[in-house]
């Protein structure tokens, strides 16, 4: 492989905080090096990509994304994934374990480790399930499955409920140095939940779920993080209810980090409006000022990672009315670009988005990716932050094309994605 010399590059460097003209050099799949202002002449032999000064940045770190691989490949591949991902600046995605049947054994884990290696373009870290069949009555082999590549342990959205189940998980999971990632809601007032409660939902006659739900999940999976010293991240902080806990349980010195997706800083309750299924999604879309304060935990880094919670669902479970449709949406295209309207409305800036976006989530799961300095992997992206366009669901690259974006005014593209110094999308 020849080596890279980025030149003319906007440089965003997340662990700098720095968003500044300068040049970057790849050899061997790494960073070999970067530097402010004008490049020093590149070395006989090497490809110079001129960037025009569009922004480089450190490729994507998608914490949490559903790949329908086993069982439901009409959603979702991993050949289609990982193209999305790719088009989509993201250049690791780490991958949840509620597929059917669930990712809950060593043999399952090696089937769809397998799968990701042969298809996707794209870095595959994939997550473990806690629980057998995700049902809360009893432990994975989570050795195991950490000796066969399982990165972290979720449920998803299926709570454990039962404390002594759990408090045995996180105590098991404390052991091994696991990592738990856990869905905060109390499961008994968010069972069957399509909104989020107040005058809008009542309104629209929509069965509701309030606020404080989010809040006390999390307070109960706190109080366990006390009792039992484990890893934990919580998959998404919605609420403005639920962040003086986290701030708590941070300042108390657990070992606690949490994350929340892209349609809940850019989306709120009433773009549900006309009962829009694409904007049906777990936990519900909240009201503007939980959105407003969520953007602020991550601006101050109270919230540490921002995801796409890409799920990909088919027409026909969308095709619904609004309280029996499937929840969720795809982001893996979508992720890079809904961020940038947090970025062209002054709300977070280039370094502190890419901090969530891609330095944390690698910090977290140990990975060496979501950086711009010398020994880094060469996982990056390549973007204009200004280019408008409106989004037409049926170019995504996913199979599922269950976006609120759809005939939406976006700004962001992406120009090229590289994995390892190698490009895996070109924009034509």
């Amino acid at each position: 492989m020849s080596e890279l010399y980025f030149t003319n590059a906007r440089l965003i460097d997340p662990e700098a905080g720095t968003n500044a003209l300068g040049w970057l050099r790849v050899a061997d799949g790494q960073i070999a090096a970067t530097g402010a202002g004008d490049a020093p002449r590149a070395p006989a032999g090497t490809t110079v990509i001129d960037c025009g000064g569009k922004c480089l940045a450190p490729g994507i770190v998608d914490l949490g994304v559903k790949v329908c691989e086993p069982g439901e490949r009409h959603k979702e591949s991993y050949r289609s994934a990982g193209r999305a991902a790719a088009a989509g600046g993201v250049t690791t995605i780490v991958t949840r374990p509620d597929t059917a049947p669930t990712i809950d054994s060593p043999e399952t884990l090696e089937f769809v480790t397998r799968r990701a290696q042969a298809d996707a373009p794209v870095n595959v870290v994939p997550m473990a399930a806690l629980t057998k069949g995700r049902q809360g009555r009893e432990m994975t082999e989570i050795g195991f499955l950490m000796d066969a590549g399982a990165v972290a342990f979720s449920d998803c959205d299926h709570v454990v409920a039962d404390a002594k189940v759990l408090s045995r998980a996180l105590s098991y999971a404390r052991a091994l140095g696991a990592l738990v990632i856990g869905h905060p809601q109390e499961p008994g007032l968010s069972k069957g939940a399509a909104a989020t409660s107040g005058k809008f939902a009542s309104l629209r006659g929509l069965p509701a779920v309030s606020p404080m739900a989010e809040r006390m999940g999390l307070d109960r999976d706190i109080a366990l993080l006390e009792m039992t010293g484990a890893r934990y991240h919580a998959d998404q902080i919605t609420t403005a209810r639920a962040l003086p806990a986290l701030e708590r349980a941070k300042a108390n010195g657990l070992d606690i980090t949490a994350g929340v997706g892209i349609h809940h800083l850019t989306l709120n309750e009433f773009d549900v409006a006309d009962y829009r299924t694409f904007f049906k999604l777990k936990p519900p879309l909240r009201a503007e000022d939980d959105r407003q304060a969520v953007i602020e935990a991550v601006r101050t880094g109270l919230i540490d990672v921002i995801c796409s919670m890409h799920t990909p669902q088919d027409e026909e479970s969308k095709r619904l009315p609004f309280e029996e449709a499937a929840s969720g949406a795809v982001g893996l295209e979508t992720l890079l670009p809904a961020a940038m309207r947090l970025y062209h409305a002054g709300a977070l800036d280039l370094p502190t988005l890419f901090r969530a976006m891609s330095l944390n989530p690698a910090k977290r799961l140990g990975l060496a990716s979501g950086r711009l300095s010398a020994g880094a992997p060469a996982d990056l992206v390549l973007f204009d932050p200004d280019a408008p366009f409106v989004l037409d669901r049926f170019t995504l690259l996913s199979k599922s094309k269950n976006t609120p974006f759809d005939g939406g005014r976006m700004q962001g593209r992406v120009l090229a994605t590289y994995v390892g110094g190698a490009p895996v999308y070109r924009r034509d």
